[in-house]
């Protein structure tokens, strides 16, 4: 079976293959293309586009024998070509609806925009490692009919059908700024599989800014053209398209910016003649019959360049609309880009009626072509981007874990001399992964592995700013790989990026990892090596981004009490908190990681408490997901500094729940936390129960030492507890006992004989209630409530608790989290018990935390 060595990639919608030409250019085979016009097909036939004639496909993509085809072929190459996947799919579906250019809008445009909704369930069913969609500006805001029949915005669909194996991003770039002499603003949505979100982000792939070229830059060697119909005798592509000549008068006395309709005179206007007199025709745009600068960008060029009064057509100093050759330089589609089988030397030779024959038949289908194009040089930037992502496929962590120990990068000078020599050609993205995995096990600063997907999901959020000058702290930079993606991010801003981190070695890992990537020179890096929460800043700073330590300082650590005097939150003993405080203390905007415990732990309701006084903009929860091998749940929080509370975007990574809440709604204070996810079905549960009627008690004293499968006292656990709660379930091999002796020193000791408390399972998503039996004590894994004051509850209020409304309520009410799920004194607030009647509001009632003190042996 032959190997094919070489990246793969299908093209929908491809029209001639202009755009994606540049995947040629790069070296990618086309498994298969669709168009629905075969005229268009076939000028991707005379640019050899695919190896085999049947990844030439006719049709429309709705239609299930065309779906048919496209899918033979992949299965073709993986038979020939031994390619198991394909590398990218791209889509450029039309964009009827959407187009500000589309005056006229039809009753079918959901229907027609649902297009892009055929391109998802492909991308779905191909499962390629990167995919592509180009389009108009509100492309993303554009109302379609998904897959589940719903009519939703395509940002929308992408999301809840590929959100979940791809790391995606959508930009709204302008072509002039990447290479192309046309200026036209486009969205581009570039989506990456999970499995390689970790060694590129989307955002990389986007083509990189490069200066604008102007029209003499790009055309201005061309040939002057005066005569009508005249053919440059070397390029018949270039030549002068013949229109009325009665029309030459409107424009041959324009200026570069002028438009025909500027004319004094009004005969030089465009005009018809009605009875005899002049009729001014209707300057429905600005741009029409509009004559171009030389030492300007180039227009946007539309399907009708080829008349007058069309949008910014008209040549800078020649009397005609731009040639097709003009045009293909415009949009960077180089010259070996063939428009028929026969080359340009051939056509060239051709005597000038056959010239003018084949221009009249040609010429119209080639300008359409190439007004509906993407530029060359757009894709071709991208491919060679993701060209260069395949060369170095992603490494695991069991991998980087192994390179770590066999080459003792744990030493700092061998890291070091380990990314300057990079003898095994590892991508830049693998040797952060190396320094930070490597960095993790020397140092004691809590510095995970930062996956390059949760600093995606962080840039994605981040908000776009009309300022050209930035200046931006990341607190705790370890190796820096925030740093490539926040330049990215705001790529062409005069960035001023100061890097800050108490480990010296850090920094110069920083340094070292950052020779591999192009950094621009309106970018000043400073390195800061000191401690952060110490450091003195003179500058106020537009965004702090970044992922500070996070862990519980020892009491016996002297800088605990000096971090403590500058804080806000001096309840606390976790780092995070510091670096929280002090980055809203010189931050306008500020987005962090942070552990997920900030949304209700006690420790952190003083920080809760004044973050609900700032605009929190977006808390993206990632759940486990954020930092790979590392059971830690995380969010990152988005907060502007200057902004008064509105809306907050919540989004959770794991569930794929994208919520806009109001934030006194998810910060009210009568809740004892924050509930990001809170909905009217919360709500609705809330108004049957009375909450704040529990204490509780968690033993933390009971350990397996003390337990045995015998002996005078039975201690239950949490899966003795029916799934209903009404009875204790015997389980052999599981079953405990302690000693009379050894109870009689615990602080459980004191309800062995009460049945006037309740018990609940901790770490769970199933609760369910029952009263404690005499008799019997309980390990961690169960919470002890005790009623306030005279309360019993009756079977149906303990009964409840078991329910599915109650449990999904419970979710909730906990915000879906895994790893700090102990009923502790604020979340016994939600064990509520049923009322006859409902209340008028959800909460009526507040947490009284001083009241509200876990009972327990420790803190």
């Amino acid at each position: 079976m032959k190997m094919n060595n070489k990246p793969t990639y299908i093209s929908l919608f491809s029209s001639a293959g202009i755009g994606c030409y540049g995947f040629k250019l790069e070296g990618f085979d086309c498994v298969a293309t669709n168009e629905l016009i075969t005229r268009r097909l076939d000028i991707q036939r005379y640019n050899n586009k695919c190896k085999y004639e049947s990844g030439y496909i006719c049709g429309d993509i709705t239609e299930d024998a065309t779906k048919s085809a496209l899918y033979a072929q992949i299965d073709l190459w993986r038979k020939k070509e031994n390619v198991s996947r394909i590398d990218v799919v791209i889509a450029t579906p039309p964009c009827q609806g959407m187009s500000v250019a589309n005056h006229k809008k039809s009753s079918t445009e959901i229907v027609r925009n649902s297009l892009v909704i055929e391109s998802i369930k492909i991308i779905k069913q191909i499962n390629p490692r990167f995919f592509i969609f180009e389009n108009v500006p509100a492309f993303m805001k554009t109302i379609c009919t998904d897959i589940d029949g719903t009519n939703k915005t395509i940002a929308e669909a992408i999301e809840n059908n590929l959100g979940a194996e791809y790391s995606y991003i959508s930009r709204i770039i302008n072509f002039k700024n990447h290479g192309a002499c046309s200026s036209r603003q486009r969205t581009v949505v570039i989506g990456v599989s999970k499995d390689y979100a970790d060694e590129v982000s989307p955002l990389e792939l986007y083509p990189d800014l490069v200066e604008e070229k102007t029209l003499r830059q790009v055309i201005g060697e061309l040939k002057p053209l005066t005569e009508f119909g005249e053919i440059d005798e070397k390029d018949i592509f270039h030549s002068f398209r013949v229109y009325p000549e009665h029309m030459r008068a409107w424009i041959s006395d324009i200026k570069e910016g002028e438009s025909a309709f500027d004319n004094a005179d009004d005969s030089k206007k465009p005009h018809q003649v009605k009875d005899g007199k002049i009729v001014i025709n209707q300057q429905k745009n600005g741009d029409k019959y509009k004559r171009q600068y030389w030492n300007k960008v180039g227009p946007c060029i539309h399907t009708r360049n080829d008349q007058l009064a069309s949008q910014n057509t008209i040549h800078p100093s020649d009397d005609r609309v731009f040639s097709i050759r003009e045009l293909m330089l415009m949009m960077t589609v180089p010259y070996s880009f063939k428009w028929v089988e026969e080359d340009l030397e051939t056509l060239n030779k051709l005597s000038t009626a056959k010239k003018r024959a084949f221009l009249k038949k040609e010429e119209i289908k080639i300008r359409q072509s190439l007004g509906e194009a993407v530029p060359t040089a757009i894709f071709q930037a991208i491919a060679k981007k993701i060209a260069a992502v395949l060369k170095h496929p992603p490494m695991n962590t069991a991998t980087i874990n192994k390179i770590v120990n066999e080459y003792g990068l744990a030493d700092v000078e061998k890291l070091k001399s380990f990314i300057v020599q990079n003898e095994m050609s590892l991508s830049a993205a693998t040797l952060g992964k190396i320094a930070e995995l490597a960095n993790t096990s020397r140092t004691d600063n809590a510095a995970f592995f930062t996956s390059k997907t949760l600093i995606t999901e962080m840039m994605k959020s981040l908000p776009d700013t009309d300022q050209q000058a930035v200046r931006i702290l990341e607190p705790s930079v370890g190796v820096g790989n925030f740093i490539p993606l926040i330049l990215k991010k705001y790529e062409g801003k005069d960035i001023i990026l100061d890097v800050v981190d108490i480990d010296e070695h850090s920094l110069e890992i920083a340094k070292l990892i950052l020779q591999k990537y192009d950094i621009p020179q309106n970018c000043t890096i400073n390195y800061i090596a000191d401690d952060f929460l110490l450091h003195d800043f003179e500058e106020q700073y537009d965004y702090i981004i970044g992922n500070p330590p996070f862990y519980k300082m020892k009491s016996a650590n002297t800088l605990l009490n000096v971090y403590r005097q500058k804080a806000i939150n001096k309840d606390t003993t976790n780092i995070c908190s510091f670096f929280l405080d002090k980055a809203m203390s010189i931050g306008n905007y500020v987005a962090l990681v942070f552990p997920k415990f900030l949304l209700n732990t006690p420790e952190f309701a003083k920080t809760r408490e004044y973050l609900s006084e700032k605009a929190v903009e977006r808390i993206i929860d990632f759940g486990e997901k954020g930092f790979p091998g590392v059971l830690v749940e995380t969010l990152a929080i988005f907060i502007n500094n200057q902004g008064r509370p509105l809306k907050t975007k919540v989004f959770s990574f794991t569930h794929g729940i994208h919520l806009e809440q109001a934030q006194d709604y998810i910060f009210d204070k009568k809740l004892p936390y924050w509930i990001i996810y809170r909905d009217i079905k919360f709500d609705n549960v809330c108004k049957q129960l009375d909450f704040n009627v529990f204490k509780v008690f968690r033993d933390r004293q009971i350990t397996n030492k003390l337990l045995s499968n015998a002996g005078d006292i039975r201690v239950l656990k949490s899966r003795n507890i029916s799934d209903n709660g009404k009875n204790v379930i015997d389980i052999d091999g599981y079953d405990s006992y302690i000693s009379s002796i050894e109870a009689r020193s615990l602080s459980v000791f004191e309800y062995l004989q009460r049945e006037d408390v309740y018990l609940t399972p901790n770490m769970t998503y199933k609760p369910r209630m029952m009263r404690k039996p005499a008799g019997t004590l309980v390990n961690g894994s169960l919470a002890i409530l005790i009623p306030k004051g005279q309360i019993i509850p009756t079977e149906a209020q303990l009964e409840f608790f078991s329910t599915q409304e109650y449990r999904d309520f419970y979710q909730v009410a906990r915000n879906y989290q895994t790893r700090s799920l102990n009923v502790d004194a604020c979340s016994v607030f939600f064990y509520g018990l049923l009322r006859e009647n409902e209340k008028p509001v959800p909460i009526t009632e507040m947490l009284d935390e001083q009241e509200n003190v876990q009972i327990s042996m420790f803190n």
